[in-house]
């Protein structure tokens, strides 16, 4: 059975249809991994699921909860949020808070913990990605590979049933993209559910149970790893694929 089903999501900026009437659904344990070209509407649809994006349109049944994704209800919104994270492209860590807080934040304010209890699940989910020593540390001083720890790390703390990755590893400087790979394939081993917009052709291979292709809006093509990246059936993947075959 899905944990998670959207029906029909559709959004537009402007006269630019950026999302045409998809349909999506992920299962507990599933690593759904989103690929295709710049502006083919990857990112739009993935913060839609958590509303960091409004759909104009569409149906999402999360959890045996369904929801107007075009017209939620406030409680809706806050609820979707509490079992769905984000781990974001940039980072979007607090500047003026060090990395212990940055995590200790949405435990305290979005789970009702007590400072001693969420200082002591940040310490633990920092120790996970191999930054406790790095806890007092602002995000200034810290890489980026660091910071997008942290970010997977504020994410985990609250134990979601679902994290959506964005580019997790676009703003990196390439010898700090193993780092952060290896985190979320630990994930993925753990059974995280997982929905990850990625470039990284020969990660997506390594961690998805599912990849899907977008362009222009739409999902062109799904299937297993190997269905995807060694026999894909529309000749729009195939010339993406042939495209950044070097990833591969």
């Amino acid at each position: 059975m899905a944990l998670l089903t959207v029906s029909k999501v559709e959004k537009s900026f402007n006269q630019n249809k950026v999302l045409k009437k998809i349909d999506f659904q992920i299962s507990k344990g599933e690593v759904i991994v989103i690929i295709g070209p710049s502006g083919s509407g990857k990112t739009t649809f993935i913060s839609s699921l958590n509303f960091l994006n409004k759909a104009d349109s569409g149906k999402m049944t999360f959890k045996d909860k369904q929801i107007n994704l075009a017209s939620p209800k406030k409680d809706d919104v806050l609820w979707v949020r509490r079992h769905i994270a984000m781990v974001f492209q940039n980072y979007n860590l607090f500047k003026n808070k060090t990395a212990v807080e940055n995590i200790t934040e949405g435990l305290i304010y979005g789970r009702g913990l007590s400072k001693e209890a969420a200082f002591k699940k940040a310490v633990q989910e920092l120790k996970k990605v191999g930054l406790e020593e790095k806890k007092d540390y602002y995000p200034s001083q810290l890489s980026g590979g660091q910071k997008q720890r942290i970010g997977i790390a504020r994410a985990t703390a609250l134990q979601p049933d679902i994290i959506l990755f964005d580019e997790p590893t676009s703003a990196l400087d390439p010898e700090l993209v193993g780092t952060v790979v290896r985190d979320m394939d630990k994930l993925a081993q753990q059974g995280q559910t997982m929905i990850i917009v990625t470039h990284l052709m020969s990660f997506a291979r390594k961690v998805a149970t599912k990849v899907l292709f977008f362009d222009d809006g739409q999902i062109l093509e799904s299937g297993s790893p190997d269905q995807i990246f060694e026999h894909p059936q529309n000749k729009r993947t195939q010339a993406f694929l042939s495209a950044i075959a070097e990833d591969r």
